[in-house]
């Protein structure tokens, strides 16, 4: 068994798989992220676009993510800061060719129809 990806300590199957396999909704926007962090660790891009939001979707190809997604090992998971509907975050990965990197990230969610979902973000 192995602890989430998302760096919370307990075991995949009890963290954010259940949300990446559709048997939980997130509570909160930075549950939401981990999870979208996890399904990156996990290359769940059905999930990634399913949980982006219908206004900003058609800004995320399912095969772009898929390949990003495959193309790095993920490393660590970093939470900055998080609000209600925003959560600054590092995702530590390695591509192969430029070594290691940081993805820097504050992101909005918003709560629709009993769901969260990823809008955007702010890259730094």
């Amino acid at each position: 068994m192995t602890n989430c990806y998302c760096g919370s300590l307990v075991l995949f199957a009890n963290c954010c798989q259940p949300l990446i396999i559709g048997t939980l909704n997130a509570t909160s926007a930075e549950q939401l992220m981990r999870s979208r962090y996890s399904a990156y660790c996990t290359q769940e891009a059905d999930y990634l676009v399913q949980t982006t939001h219908k206004s900003t979707r058609k800004l995320h190809k399912k095969s772009d993510i898929l390949s990003w997604s495959k193309a790095n090992r993920w490393l660590k998971l970093e939470i900055i800061e998080a609000t209600t509907s925003t959560v600054e975050f590092k995702a530590y990965y390695s591509n192969g060719l430029l070594g290691d990197e940081v993805h820097h990230e504050k992101s909005t969610f918003i709560f629709e129809d009993g769901s969260w979902f990823y809008v955007d973000g702010i890259f730094f």
